[in-house]
């Protein structure tokens, strides 16, 4: 197939402002009229020349962050991927907008890659995807050293953190691209990051100058994806609540997480027995059938994609309309990272998570046999702590997830708890003991120390630090160990705490400690947070675009229709062509002239010149 559209002409006034470029490459390739979030200010750091590593929500449009500044810098911009789909993915759309772009990869013939290759050397190429693994050998890097290397963009950057939840060792050569490349800015792109991985990401990537001050800008736009409806329950009949909620959304696309390969192949053979289509995937499987299995999923409607943490990174497909957790994840971020592959679009979509002591206790054990030091598995089981706050969390559950990441908001409306609260039970006296143990041990200590302290218990740690002298020593021995421990975790969701991973896990107070010592605020918390729970059944959310008339909707059906057949003509993913967005705004304008097609959003010059005709002989037709 042909993917080259004709090459967007770009030509810039060099003494015009780069923001005025940057919306200039906007509008004619992508056919956006405005940046979103702080896609611009990203962009801007990166033409001045500063290395930033941007953290932004899934769905917020993090690849056009560094696509921009490439096609204005000129010459070589490389883009690190760490998986082969995406890179094609962002190849095939880029070449669709009229960019040349191309990617060398493991999945295509030699004599392919060394035909791009030779593009390459020969300057015909804007942006070259490639993995680490391929990137980071001696021979590749000292040809690239003889071309103009402008830009590198590191995509799914928290995988350099030895912190984060997806640590891949072959992305730790790409510490050293700023020795081999050293003018070139680099723009490090991850959806989810916390403080820890952001500090570790900026200290591998970003050299410091000779006194002692590291390079480099750390962007962070909010988290919150307020499109996904949030629930949490604890496992009962664990079949019994997948198949209930998989039918409620049946024929939509959707992605079922486990824990382990056998339960992945034991999960698709259920629903498919119940007539879902459900396609399993993890690493056991041979390379050919999980590519299968993936192209299905990217490129056909209602797939439900069943699969462990192997599936997913870079994930593309705006259409996904839930995510559901058979079993707890990683931590706070692997969650993040998992449910935000859900609703890219906008449109309404759905988290749903089980879990139960047996995953504690399994994640617990995980940990500790990874092989990481001390200091690491400590940050982990302090990472799971705070997931597992959040899935006890007393009030907004949204609230809970986004204060990890250091985020507040209001009350969502859009979580189990916000729309069918639980009945809690009055906590402020034992929420006010913790506030006081806490702050009479200088906010230095974790879980564990204060906790005991408050048991009354004497053990060497204790007397060590003179904390069985402390007036708040024993005030809190007619409560259990474990409600206690169900408690102070409430308390980090509802942010009266705050768990300071980089500190060993010591929990500090917030603001609303302050507020709760003064009685302005009091605390309540559910005591029976592992108990049985009934499968939630969630109100129909709403949807991010305005509502058409019965005559507009039908256009944008016969609209989509036809992207489906271009997308079959093409064998490309349909949102590649264009997303429901702009076939939205199409059945609203109804273009009928090619410049009419040009003012639609998403419609870029290129795209205008190859899909224009296709698309208002449809309207035409509707108009009769």
């Amino acid at each position: 197939m042909d993917l080259d559209s004709p090459r967007v002409e770009l030509s810039f006034d060099a003494s015009a402002p780069t923001s005025e470029q940057a919306l200039q490459v906007l509008k004619n390739v992508y056919g956006y009229d405005q940046f979103r979030g702080r896609q611009a200010e990203t962009i801007e750091a990166l033409l001045n020349g500063h290395s930033t590593l941007a953290v932004m929500p899934t769905g917020m449009g993090k690849s056009i962050c560094f696509q921009i500044p490439a096609m204005i810098f000129g010459g070589l911009t490389l883009v690190v991927s760490p998986l082969v789909a995406l890179m094609e993915d962002q190849v095939m759309a880029l070449k669709l907008a009229g960019v040349a772009a191309e990617s060398i990869n493991s999945s295509r013939h030699r004599d392919e890659n060394v035909a791009t290759w030779r593009k390459v050397a020969a300057g015909e190429i804007s942006l070259l995807y490639i993995a680490p693994e391929r990137l980071m050998t001696e021979r590749m890097l000292s040809a690239l050293a003889k071309l103009p290397v402008n830009l590198i963009a590191i995509d799914e950057a928290h995988c350099i953190s030895r912190w984060g939840p997806s640590f891949r060792p072959d992305y730790e050569g790409l510490t050293r691209l700023s020795d081999f490349f050293p003018k070139a800015p680099i723009a490090a792109l991850t959806a989810t990051a916390d403080e820890a991985t952001r500090e570790d990401i900026a200290e591998k990537l970003f050299p410091r100058s000779a006194d002692g001050v590291r390079q480099g800008k750390v962007i962070v736009s909010g988290f919150d994806r307020p499109n996904i409806r949030l629930t949490v329950t604890q496992r009962n009949d664990w079949k019994k609540q997948l198949l209930d909620f998989v039918e409620a959304r049946r024929d939509q696309a959707g992605i079922v997480y486990c824990l382990s390969r056998k339960k992945t192949e034991e999960i698709a053979e259920f629903l498919k027995e119940h007539n879902i289509r459900a396609l399993p995937y993890h690493a056991g499987l041979d390379s050919g059938v999980r590519a299968a299995h993936q192209a299905l999923f990217m490129r056909e409607a209602g797939v439900v994609m069943v699969a462990t943490i192997a599936f997913g990174m870079g994930i593309d497909k705006p259409d996904v309309r839930f995510v559901f957790h058979s079993n707890l994840p990683a931590n706070m971020e692997a969650y993040a990272q998992e449910i935000g592959r859900a609703g890219r679009d906008g449109a309404p979509a759905e988290a749903m998570m089980l879990y139960g002591l047996d995953d504690i206790r399994m994640r617990r054990s995980f940990i500790d046999n990874e092989g990481g030091d001390e200091d690491h598995s400590a940050r982990e089981h302090k990472r799971l702590d705070a997931l597992l706050a959040y899935c006890e969390a007393p009030t907004c559950r949204r609230q809970s997830l986004l204060v990890y990441f250091g985020e507040e908001i209001e009350p969502c409306d859009n979580c189990d708890i916000c729309i069918d609260p639980p009945t809690l039970k009055d906590g402020t006296v034992e929420a006010l003991r913790l506030v006081e143990v806490v702050e009479s041990t200088g906010e230095m200590f974790g879980t564990v120390q204060l906790i005991d302290i408050l048991r009354g218990l004497t053990h060497e740690k204790i007397k060590k630090y003179g904390h069985d002298k402390l007036p708040c020593h024993g005030t809190g021995k007619g409560t259990p160990k474990e409600d206690w421990r169900a408690i102070l975790r409430q308390m980090v969701a509802a942010n009266f705490l705050r768990l300071d991973i980089q500190g060993h896990g010591a929990l500090k107070l917030t603001s609303k400690a302050v507020e709760l010592k003064t009685g302005a605020l009091r605390f309540a918390f559910r005591p029976d947070v592992m108990g049985p729970s009934e499968l939630y059944r969630p109100k129909k959310a709403k949807s991010n675009l305005p509502d058409l008339d019965p005559a507009d909707q039908d256009l944008f059906e016969a609209l989509r229709a036809a992207r489906s057949e271009l997308a079959r003509e093409h064998k490309v993913p349909a949102y590649v062509i264009f997303n429901d967005k702009t076939l939205h705004d199409m059945a609203i304008q109804k273009p009928t002239t090619r410049p009419d097609f040009l003012h639609i959003h998403g419609v870029g010059s290129s795209k205008q010149k190859k899909f224009a005709d296709h698309f208002i002989d449809v309207v035409e037709a509707w108009m009769g």
